[in-house]
């Protein structure tokens, strides 16, 4: 979602702030823009609709602007449309205060009427517009810019990051978080406020994560943290271990198809360091044997492609830990009134450990009595934090919105952690566990044998980029693939898409089939695959055009029946979704690729929702 970077120091900051934000362009935005704070031009700012290249051009790359302190925002819309006036930064009436923000302001209306009551003139439609607003009418009471900023955060309602800057403060850079990432970057060449830490990665890797409440000033020497009451806080640094250039092209047409060439390595980054000797060994994870008898009832909350990495867990996790498993939306598990004790264990999974309302299902589960596990990829996120345990994927970077190595590593990341629970309940047999971890051992090198050869996936989706509407289908696992698979070509296709468990079918779905329509049909979960065979009979019947996804042992099998057939190395059939996913993410971005769309950044969607 919007993304916010800082710069106080010793240099130009126009350019850094420029080059930040084209870091965070994958976060997903639809304007863009910078402020600067000038010895002699005082509040400079820019802004601009569309595409970061607009402003940059605008600004003639940051030449125009000068000042070694300054702030820069890409926005993603939600109050207002897609503007120049509705841009970050927002200035404040007097032209002294500038702001970016992130997040919402759910009192603003509030606000807003009492100051327009004042005489305060406002400019855009947002709600951010109103906090710069309020913190000069504060700053005009007090004279103090942190005493403004203290009422202000007291007054106003929401989530927000912060960074403000005051042309009457020429080296000071104010940041606040509440619910809204944030880190502060510490660098011989100044210090940096940023909602990513990919926009700081070319300066700094010593980084600070700040907590909700906390308020932090920076100046080109130093870097001070206080609480809600102006306390000072002790902050532990981390060092980034993200290499720089996992986060670019390195020379690939589109982040995401370097990002689906990464999975195997991303995979055994995963996997290897946890499994020591035959078992798996977590060392992060802190459930006693007794802890896990009394486990009775587990949920899982994500959202998006995270939430269909739990449905795959669903099935396996019931099979081997013998629990009943429960896959919930992180955006309704708050409003459920989910029945969560000290006897659950809740699941929060997240690719970037920020995600909204998987934070808020998290809290809730928490102060309910449940324990929390997190699985994310973002070492120091807010939900990694908060949890009671977490297992990271270390998926490294993942730029373009769609994902595929940060799904995979899920994946996995759930096996792991499903095998753990069921060596300490001793729910699964011996040979079972040790037949899942030598095939998961082997995971990335099938994977790569089947990335080395997939000119026919490529083939395919030439041939079928023009449907206007497409069918997933499946059962069991496969059911839970073909989810993620309709979410992939649908999200940067434009393609409708649409998964059901084959076994729907006859309730309603298939009236929808008619001549020509393309099915894409799951068969690579061995124990029912002639019941998906069943299904592939059923669609033809009515006219459709069936391409099938099954595994090498069975594509002989498959021909006879489907139209065509795209085939992925064998494995335990447990593990399976790992593999058989990755063909349906080739060929949703080879047909996004025919139909011209923005791949990595597609219309409409954020990264990382941080707005609820």
């Amino acid at each position: 979602m919007c993304g916010i970077i800082g710069f106080v120091g010793r240099k130009e900051a126009a350019p850094i702030l420029l080059d930040g934000l084209a870091r965070m362009e994958y976060r997903g935005y639809d304007s863009a823009g910078i402020a600067l704070r000038s010895e002699t031009k005082g509040i400079q700012v820019r802004k601009s609709k569309g595409r970061l290249q607009t402003l940059s051009e605008l600004t003639h790359g940051g030449a125009d602007l000068e000042g070694v302190l300054g702030i820069g925002h890409t926005r993603w819309a939600t109050h207002g449309e897609p503007n120049d006036a509705n841009a970050h930064p927002h200035v404040s009436e007097n032209g002294k205060i500038a702001l970016v923000h992130n997040g919402i302001i759910e009192n603003y209306l509030e606000i807003k009427e009492q100051l327009m009551k004042y005489g305060v003139t406002f400019s855009s439609d947002t709600d951010s517009e109103v906090v710069a607003q309020l913190l000069e009418y504060h700053y005009k009471e007090c004279g103090n810019m942190m005493e403004a900023v203290g009422r202000c955060l007291r007054r106003i309602e929401g989530a927000y990051a912060f960074g403000i800057i005051c042309a009457d403060y020429p080296n000071a850079l104010i940041a606040a978080r509440k619910d809204s990432p944030l880190i502060l970057g510490f660098s011989p060449e100044g210090n940096f406020i940023a909602s990513d830490v990919t926009a700081i990665l070319q300066h700094t890797r010593d980084v600070v994560y700040m907590n909700d409440g906390e308020i932090a000033v920076l100046t080109a020497d130093s870097i001070d943290v206080f609480d809600d009451e102006m306390n000072p806080l002790e902050k532990t640094h981390s060092f980034v271990e993200w290499d720089v250039a996992a986060a670019e092209k390195g020379g690939y047409p589109h982040f995401m198809f370097k990002e689906i060439l990464e999975q195997p390595e991303a995979i055994r980054k995963t996997i290897s360091p946890r499994i020591r000797d035959g078992r798996v060994v977590l060392d992060d994870i802190h459930i006693s044997a007794e802890e896990a008898r009394n486990i009775n009832h587990i949920y899982i909350i994500a959202c998006g492609s995270a939430y269909h990495a739990g449905v795959v867990a669903k099935y396996i996790w019931e099979r081997i830990l013998r629990r009943p498993v429960e896959v919930t939306l992180a955006s309704e598990f708050r409003y459920s009134q989910p029945l969560v004790d000290e006897h659950t264990l809740v699941i929060a999974i997240s690719q970037s450990g920020e995600t909204l309302d998987t934070m808020a299902a998290l809290r809730e589960a928490k102060r309910l009595g449940g324990r929390t596990l997190a699985v994310c990829n973002v070492v120091g996120s807010s939900i990694a934090r908060e949890a009671h345990d977490v297992l990271y994927t270390w998926a490294g970077p993942e730029i373009a919105v769609a994902t595929s190595k940060g799904y995979s590593t899920q994946l996995v990341a759930m096996d792991l952690v499903g095998l753990y629970l069921a060596d300490l309940l001793g729910t699964i047999e011996p040979e079972e566990y040790s037949a899942v971890l030598t095939e998961m051992q082997k995971l990335p090198e099938k994977m790569q044998t089947y990335l080395e050869n997939f000119e026919d996936t490529q083939y395919f989706a030439s041939r079928y980029f023009n449907h206007d509407s497409v069918f997933f289908i499946g059962r069991n696992l496969d059911y839970a693939m073909g989810l993620e698979g309709s979410l992939k070509l649908k999200e940067i296709s434009y393609i409708h898409s649409e998964a059901y468990a084959s076994g729907e079918l006859k309730h309603g779905t298939i009236s929808l089939i008619e001549p020509g329509t393309l099915v894409i049909a799951l068969g690579s979960y061995g124990p029912l695959f002639d019941k998906a065979m069943s299904n592939v009979v059923e669609v033809r019947a009515r006219g459709a055009e069936v391409l099938a996804i099954t595994t090498d042992a069975f594509r002989e099998k498959m021909a006879k029946t489907a139209d065509s057939v795209i085939s992925v190395p064998d494995t335990h059939p447990l593990l399976q979704p790992t593999l058989s996913i990755v063909p349906l993410q080739l060929f949703a971005y080879y047909v996004a690729l025919q139909r011209g769309c923005d791949i990595d950044k597609p219309r409409n969607l954020a990264k990382s929702v941080t707005v609820e």
